[in-house]
Formats: structure tokens, sequence, C-alpha cells
């Protein structure tokens, strides 16, 4: 496993791996590593181990601290030594593990080997043009990336679509700083663009990037700075995958996470007539070295190691068959990423359609909380996991729970159905699943044949009448099925608690200030190419609260100029599906264009969705939404 700590549920992310993995900072590191020679390393903040595991062409002689609990502990392979000792260290260079560290590179000056050079990772520092706190270099806000999967292969396109929602924190003047990867992991070109002065959208379509540079087809990623941003550090977006090639092709995910993981789940086996094909996209300017990842069926506790050498920043494709042959839907599979790659997608071939979807990260440091089974009666049905129940007169909807947390060994679940009104249709018990459990619940099976014509939505809730644990990590992935084209889509989520007015720890979250949530800023991107936009919004409740949303649709061109606003009321515990062409007229949306946007408000609840676009021969996206 790569020696680096990247995100912490309670502190958030770890802003020195960003620093020390950006993929600038990578090329001078090595250019620092090769300056310094022999080095003797003095360590004050604990970061040798990623340091050296980001970029290992440093020689280093030994680790050095001040801490004397830190003493024989293992930083980066080097059991730590005393400072004192620094001064007898036979080395060319000492290199100080701080940024801003000239102040300590004076104090440590008397105490180094004599004629030794003192080195800080000042010398790894990125361009003084891209940092938005100039004063302050370990700034989260300095460090506002994101990786993208991004395709343009004769075959399939990508579209990225954003929004400057920093402006709305007080950002002036953002840029984006990109960089795009061929599958090999070799530059293919990078570039500057301004973003919109207001919150307006932001679109990078692979075949206008294709001719714009001079491109042949690639099959890589992107990797992408914000900078002068506020508010958030994660550059986050929605991204389309369309066919080139007069295919049928059509998905959407969200955005990568851009924290790599240990383990990533929520994989699924093919079915008979599918292949799925897992894109291993390298996080890091080192390579992956052959047997550092492995595929497991979940619960087996078998993994077979992925057996190939992934170069830096590369993207190769795995068939799930290659390492499972005979291993069929609704079987699931887990990926052991040793925390070398980032929310990776998964490519679903069948019938001639290719759909995109994405795993999502397995907590390794959650545990069982008792708490969960003893929720106060205020906190209603607690924690909740909302998906949408489309049209069923054209739709199938399947629903498959997933373990998503290592300590994880059984799912105690119910599944609770609402109609778009809000009524309660079906509660049914699915049982205390086991961790390798194989159930994948179309709800055909479970609802009267003209229930929800119009469509609805369901949740799934933790029951204990059979016992079982829980964390609150509850996720599930959601297939839905073209009846008549035979193409899908599918999408993964985790449980929250929904408008309550009492809290459990940190829920239900809230976006700004201490929870519960209490508002809805949702981001819905606008039709391109022939195709419409739309979405599903959900209205889930744990326990009593307003009758009826006071929702507001606010139209945004390119510039970020509002141009219409319209409004919406969805009852609690119901859902409706929003296609802005219904709430807008042509006018308003040719004046917005394909690069404006939807803003969904509600400042009275915590609404939920799931967006995408459709064409007029069957296709359709769909994955959840994102909020800023």
């Amino acid at each position: 496993m790569l020696d680096i700590e990247t995100f912490d549920n309670l502190r958030g992310g770890n802003v020195a791996y960003k620093a020390l993995a950006h993929p600038l900072a990578a090329e001078r590191l090595a250019a620092l590593a090769a300056q310094a020679g022999s080095v003797a390393i003095f360590d004050p903040d604990g970061i040798a181990g990623p340091l050296l595991a980001l970029c290992p062409d440093f020689d280093v002689e030994g680790v050095y601290v001040q801490d004397t609990l830190a003493l024989g502990k293992m930083r980066g392979g080097h059991a730590a030594r005393s400072l004192t000792e620094l001064a007898h260290a036979n080395v060319k260079s000492v290199l100080i593990t701080a940024f801003d560290g000239q102040r300590t590179a004076r104090l440590l000056a008397a105490f180094a080997p004599k004629g030794a050079e003192i080195l800080t990772l000042d010398g790894a520092r990125l361009p003084e043009a891209m940092l938005t706190n100039k004063t302050r270099y370990l700034e989260s806000v300095n460090f506002a990336t994101n990786f993208v999967f991004f395709r343009d292969d004769g075959h399939f396109a990508t579209r990225l679509t954003t929004a400057n929602y920093w402006s709305g924190y007080g950002a002036k003047a953002v840029r984006f700083f990109h960089r795009l990867y061929d599958g090999t992991g070799a530059v293919l070109t990078e570039w500057e663009d301004e973003a919109p002065t207001g919150p307006g959208g932001y679109v990078l379509d692979s075949t206008v990037i294709r001719r714009r540079f001079g491109l042949g087809p690639f099959a890589g990623q992107l990797f992408i700075h914000a900078m002068g941003v506020a508010g958030h550090d994660v550059v986050k977006y929605a991204l389309d995958t369309y066919a080139t090639d007069n295919g049928s092709s059509l998905s959407c995910t969200h955005d990568a996470n851009a924290w790599p993981s240990d383990r990533f789940a929520g994989l699924p086996a093919p079915r008979a007539d599918e292949r799925v094909i897992l894109w291993v996209q390298n996080s890091h300017a080192v390579p992956i070295p052959a047997g550092a990842m492995a595929l497991d069926r979940m619960g087996e506790e078998a993994p077979v190691a992925i057996d190939v050498e992934i170069a830096p920043f590369a993207s190769h494709p795995l068939d799930v068959a290659d390492y499972f042959p005979g291993l069929h839907w609704p079987a699931q599979i887990e990926l052991r990423a040793g925390r070398h790659v980032v929310r990776p997608r998964y490519e679903v071939v069948r019938g001639g359609r290719t759909r995109i979807a994405h795993i999502n990260v397995e907590r390794g440091d959650l545990k069982d909380d008792p708490g969960i089974k003893t929720l106060h009666e205020s906190m209603g049905r607690g924690f909740l996991l909302p998906f949408p129940v489309l049209p069923r007169t054209r739709f199938k909807t399947i629903v498959q729970p997933t373990p998503m947390a290592i300590s994880e060994q059984n799912l105690p679940l119910r599944l609770d159905v609402f109609a778009a009104d809000g009524k309660l249709l079906l509660q049914r018990f699915l049982g205390k699943l086991p961790r390798r459990h194989d159930l994948a619940l179309d709800l055909d099976d479970v609802l009267e044949p003209d229930a929800l014509p119009d469509g609805g939505h369901a949740e799934l809730v933790y029951d204990f009448r059979e016992g079982g644990e829980a964390n609150g990590w509850m996720h599930a992935l959601f297939r839905f099925e073209d009846r008549h084209s035979g193409h899908a889509a599918e999408s993964s989520f985790g449980a929250h608690i929904f408008n309550t007015i009492m809290t459990y720890k940190n829920e239900p979250q809230s976006y700004s200030g201490k929870p519960p949530g209490l508002s809805t800023r949702l981001f819905l991107k606008l039709g391109f190419g022939g195709r419409e936009s739309f979405c599903v919004l959900l209205y889930p409740a744990s326990g009593p609260w307003a009758p009826h949303s006071e929702t507001a649709l606010e139209l945004f061109d390119a510039n970020g100029a509002l141009i219409d606003t319209a409004s919406l009321s969805i009852a609690c515990s119901g859902s409706a599906i929003v296609f802005p062409s219904r709430y807008f007229t042509a006018e308003k949306l040719r004046e917005a264009g394909e690069t404006g946007y939807v803003l969904i408000r509600d400042t009275t609840c915590r609404l939920f969705g799931f967006h995408g676009v459709e064409d007029n021969a069957g296709g359709f996206s769909f994955d959840h939404m994102f909020g800023f």
C-alpha cells in the first residue's frame, strides 16, 4: 500500500498530500532529488513517508526527528533517529520536509553536517501564479484539483460540465489549469482557461479539445486545477460519455472524488451477455507495481492480484472476466487499490451499447455504531438511502445494496417505496444481508404492475428485527433499464439522515453551518447536441417536516447571469421529474445556451437528486447530482 494519508472524514483532506502529489510538484520533486544527492531528511511534520512514496528518487541516508516519542518509528522505510545525531551524517545535503521552511533552515544550520546544503520542499512549490493563498502554501484553496476520465477515440467522446460556484463564496478571478494524459501516461497537452467572472457554466468537450490542439485519438485522464477559488477546494463536475460514431451509447458520472483510497466497492460483475471493464488510472508520478492492487469478490477474502505494472498517470482497462471467469451479476467485486487511484470508472458493454459508471470509496476507518440501533424516537426513521423509481411504463428499476466499509459484515435493511405525492406504498424487509450477498432487487418483483406509472422513489432503511449492525455508511447500486430500447444507466450513493430538527453526531448534514441541513443547492446541466437534460428530485424525510418544498429553479447563462426563475412544490417523502423545457421557454433556454445550467434552490428542506440527459432514440444517462 502506498504510504500516504489522503482524506480523513473528521479532519478532511490532507493538504500536504495534494502538495506532494500535484503533477507539477512531482516534476519539481524529481529535480530536487537530483540536486540533493545523498541526503539526510529532517522530518518535523511527519511527511517523510508520503514524500518518499511519491518520489522514491531521493538517496536517503536517514530520517531525523525532534519528537522523542517518534524515535525508532518507521518513516518512509527508515527508523527515525534523533536530530542530535544529524551533524555526523555523511551527506551532500539536508532536506527539511516542510514548505515555507526558511526559518527552520536558518535554525537548523548550526546542527547540520559541515558543508551540507540545506534544502526545503520550497524547491517543489507550484509557480507563484498558481497559488490562491500566496502567504501560506499548505492552504487547501491552493490545491483545488481533480482528475477526469477523458476519452475521445473515434467511438466515444467525453464532456465535462461544471460552474464557477466559487464566485458565490467571494472568488473574483478563477482560472483553470489543465493537463491531458494519454493512456500511456504521456502528456498530450496542457493549457489554462479563465472561468466566467460570475457563477457561469464551464464546459470541456473532448471533441473541441482535439480540434483546438490538433490531437489524435486518446483514452486517458485530464488533471484540472482551479486557481483563485474560495469556499470549496474540490473541482466538482458532471461527466457525459457519448457516442461519436453514430452509436447509441450515452452515460454520465459524478466527479472523480479527488482522494485515493485503500479500497473501492460497488463494482458489479457482468451479466452473461455483458463485459465489465474497470479503468485503472494511476493518480501519481510513480508506477503502480505489478501485484500492488487486487480484485476480490466482495466478502470472499480471496483477492486476485492485478499482475501488471501501470506507468505514472497511465490508464489501464481491465476486463473483470479475465480475473473472475464465470462470475456473473448480481455478484459484486471489490478493488483493493492500495491508495494508487482516485474513484475509478467502469464500463459495461452490452448489446452494442456502452455505459460508464463509478465505484465508491470503501471506508477503512468506520466501525459499527451501536447508537444507530437505539436512535432517539425524535430521529424518526434515521438513516435513509433514497433513489428514484423511474416511470415504470418505460423503465425497470433495480437496487443492489453494497457493503462500503471494510468492517461491514452484514446489512440489516428494509425497502420503503413512495409515490410522487409522498404516499407510502410498500415496506419490505430485505433481511440481514451478509457481506457476500447476491441480492439485486427488481422492483417489478415487489410492486403491483400498475404502481408508479409516472415514477416515484424508494428508500433503504436500517431494520434490526433480525439483529445486525450498522455504521451509517449504507450504500447501494441503482440500475435503470429502458424496457423498449434496452438502454441502461446505473448510479450509486450513500445514506444520510434527512430533514429532522434533531441531530445525531454530524447528521443531518449541512453544507454551511452546523446540522441540521435545511437547504438545497443542486446543479443541473442543460442538454447538448440535441439531447435534453432532466433530473429527478427527491424530498426524503427521516421525521415529520414541511408538507411541501418551496423549490426554485434558477436558469443561468454561460456568464452567470440569471435569466429566469420557476417554482416547484414537492410533497414531503415525494418526488418530481424536472425537464427544464417544461419550466422555461425555448427562447430562454436558447439564451442560456448549452453552457448554461439550472440551479435548484430550496431554503426550507434538503432535497436529493439524480440527473441526466436523454436522446430521441431511447438513450439516456443518469447519476446523482452534486451541490455547492
